[in-house]
């Protein structure tokens, strides 16, 4: 039976305890509202915000077959918060434990790690103690950065931040450039950045008072954004033996410098383009001289000499003022039309011979070329020279670049209207030669020179494809016939036992320039060989240059470098051995 008074009793204390509790978190809520709100929101306040920098990673530089030749790598900013730092004693983990330590002590465990300065780090971190951002070390390895991490220092922190590598060292290096640190600096690094240039994004998240990333606190304020990948013609292992060969040769010569450039005949894309000495971007402090740190081949303009003289015979040949048979008496000496006590000479001495106008170009003589060319008028010869590219910059528009220099008409003096027609008096830089050879094997069509094929956006698509668009300068007969008799300097020149190789037919022309300074020409020389191969149906110019060789100051000098990349070239891009035969082009009457 139940007792009703027993019921009631049991339903009053139940109310009674509801009501407890109740009161209880009244009293909880006005404490915490009323009572210690203002303590409350001291502790809350605490609570801080930080900034995080997200890093975009910059673009690749790939040669024409994808091989890296600039990347970026992982690389960590290791940063602290100063006003966390207590400067007499901190946690750091010591021979396997967490222990406390004095703070000097965990500040010298990190300069031993980071290779850094600990005063520079301690200043760091007292400049302003109530900051909760400071960088102690900017850009180290992973494997500095897990020694840093094992610490567990509470104050210490870290960022993602991608830095530059060059994986293949020097190979390029006159054409990548290089980004030391924050900003690029040199080559295609600088030029194409608009390419490469990643976006960096931000973000914030919340810490604790003791410094703790509070779980689930990210905010992304703005993306970062990555780099496109920059697309080369050139083709990296052409461009190492290149660089191999121009130092071996131009160590023996004792030469101030050299260059070596092979161009695809028939779009003018450059397959490799080298310079020696050169640079590399990962350890610049290794080449001291600024001059070596760039490409030469657009920078670095000079009288090229003979090497001109196929330009000139293609526009004369186009002009119909001469043929390959056409008879030119050469003397020793010309002075005919010159200022008093101005002369043209030739490299040998000999007196009056009879050659064609392919005689004159197998043999250089720049008395034959002088002639020769009074055919045609300097306006219509400077207007070839600028129709070649001369005067202008390539459309490469490389970093630096130099356009060169051919008089205007109304500075030419009598002697340079003769003199710029076989390479004085006049100055061309090596892409310009190149470009001018490319033009002479593409049946007198001039392509663009192309370095950059095109900028790979992180979606797939190419921008920055460059022009195709081909510009005729001489016919095509007059582009061949110059060829043939550029075969005849090949078979019959000074240096053809050297440049010839057996199975192929070579067009080819030698050049010797005097180097003038201050202007006054000295005994100096630059020596060059320029050419195509195959003859028969060019698919490939290169040419060949040293500046200022001291064993030999002939032309010959760079025959050997020609025959070796010439032989490099064939290997590479598996030219097949020629078909038919030299022709037959007399030389004299």
């Amino acid at each position: 039976m139940i007792n009703p008074r027993g019921t009631r009793r049991r339903l009053a204390l139940s109310v009674i305890v509801v009501f407890a509790i109740v009161a209880v978190f009244v009293v909880r809520l006005v404490d915490i509202q009323v009572v210690r709100a203002a303590s409350i929101t001291e502790k809350a306040s605490e609570r801080r915000t930080i900034p995080v920098t997200t890093y975009g990673v910059r673009g690749s530089i790939v040669d024409a077959n994808g091989v890296v030749l600039a990347d970026s790598v992982e690389r960590f900013d290791i940063t602290a918060a100063p006003v966390n730092v207590k400067l007499d004693k901190t946690w750091m983990r010591k021979d396997g434990k967490l222990v406390q330590v004095p703070t000097a002590e965990a500040i010298q465990a990190i300069a031993n790690i980071t290779s850094t300065d600990p005063n520079v780090l301690y200043a760091t971190l007292t400049k302003d103690p109530k900051s909760k951002f400071a960088y102690l070390t900017k850009a180290v390895t992973l494997d500095v950065f897990k020694k840093v991490r094992a610490l567990q220092i509470p104050w210490v922190y870290s960022e993602l931040h991608p830095s530059r590598t060059y994986p293949n060292g020097a190979i390029a290096g006159n054409l990548v450039g290089f980004f030391p640190s924050d900003k690029p600096l040199a080559g295609l690094e600088l030029k194409q950045d608009s390419c490469l240039a990643s976006r960096n994004g931000s973000s914030t998240y919340e810490s604790s008072a003791d410094g703790i990333r509070l779980p689930g606190s990210t905010i992304v304020e703005k993306d970062a954004k990555n780099g496109g990948t920059l697309h080369l013609t050139i083709d990296a292992d052409l461009q190492w033996y290149l660089q191999q060969v121009l130092s071996d040769q131009g160590t023996a010569l004792g030469a101030d410098w050299g260059n070596a450039m092979v161009v695809r005949v028939a779009d003018g894309h450059i397959m490799a383009d080298a310079d020696w000495p050169t640079v590399d971007p990962n350890h610049i402090d290794g080449t001291p001289d600024p001059n070596n740190w760039g490409a030469r081949s657009f920078s670095s303009p000079f009288e090229p000499g003979s090497i001109m003289k196929p330009a000139t015979f293609a526009s004369l040949l186009d002009a119909g003022v001469i043929t390959p048979e056409t008879h030119v008496t050469v003397p020793g000496i010309y002075t005919e039309g010159l200022p008093a006590g101005s002369k043209i000479k030739d490299s040998w001495a000999h007196g009056d011979i009879n050659m064609t106008a392919t005689g004159v170009l197998m043999n250089s003589s720049n008395i034959g070329t002088a002639i020769l060319s009074k055919n045609l008028s300097l306006k219509k010869r400077h207007a070839y020279l600028e129709a070649f590219g001369f005067n202008s910059d390539t459309a490469v528009d490389f970093l630096g670049e130099s356009s060169g220099s051919v008089l205007p008409l109304d500075q030419t003096d009598s002697i340079t209207n003769l003199t710029q027609q076989f390479g004085q008096g006049m100055s061309a830089t090596s892409a310009q030669i190149a470009s001018m050879y490319q033009t002479l094997g593409n049946g007198g069509v001039h392509m663009p020179l192309t370095l950059v094929s095109g900028c790979e956006q992180a979606d797939g698509t190419m921008t920055d494809v460059p022009s195709t668009a081909g510009t005729r300068v001489v016919s095509e007969s007059a582009a061949k016939t110059t060829v043939q008799m550029m075969e005849i300097v090949a078979t019959q020149g000074s240096v053809h036992s050297v440049i010839s190789i057996p199975g192929y037919r070579i067009a080819a022309k030698t050049g010797t320039a005097e180097v003038a300074e201050g202007g006054v020409y000295t005994s100096d020389r630059i020596v060059s060989v320029a050419g195509l191969i195959p003859a028969e149906a060019p698919a490939y110019a290169i040419v060949v240059t040293f500046a200022k060789p001291d064993t030999m100051r002939t032309s010959a000098a760079a025959a050997p470098a020609f025959n070796a990349i010439m032989k490099q070239v064939i290997k590479t891009f598996r030219i097949t051995p020629s078909t038919g035969s030299v022709p037959n082009l007399p030389v004299t009457w």
